[in-house]
């Protein structure tokens, strides 16, 4: 697979979400403040690295999200605006590295990096049908 001439270091994406009861530590099970929960943070990371990738592969192939290395900084509210950024900065082959960033109102609440590979979905499905078949 060729990828896209656009697919180059300094692409941008954002994803944001108004923090809800159901986005704080004790709704999903990590941990007991209501307060925004690392997964949730972490999905807003992941969903600002497809906005800026997944458009620009060719049909039939997409992104995988392989490796996190993220640090949650600050807490936040319920009811507080988030938004989280992912700059492309290093392509190598069929992977993509990120470096990501989420903010609050008032905050910088974390950053780190995210590596996504790219896959050939229909190839992917034959794979993980195979893992099921060999239980």
């Amino acid at each position: 697979m060729e990828f896209p001439p656009q697919l180059q270091p300094g692409l941008t994406g954002d994803s944001e979400l108004v923090v809800g009861e159901e986005h704080t530590a004790p709704s999903i099970g990590s941990g007991k403040v209501h307060v925004l929960g690392t997964p949730v943070m972490i999905n807003l990371f992941e969903a600002a690295a497809l906005a800026a990738c997944e458009h620009l592969l060719p049909a039939g192939y997409q992104s995988l999200g392989t490796r996190l290395d993220v640090r949650h900084l600050a807490a936040t509210p319920v009811g507080m605006r988030v938004r989280a950024r992912a700059e492309l900065i290093w392509v190598q082959g069929r992977t993509l590295t990120f470096r990501v960033e989420a903010r609050d109102e008032k905050d910088l609440i974390g950053d780190g990096l995210h590596e996504r590979v790219v896959v050939d979905v229909a190839r992917f499905d034959q794979r993980v049908q195979a893992k099921l078949g060999s239980r």
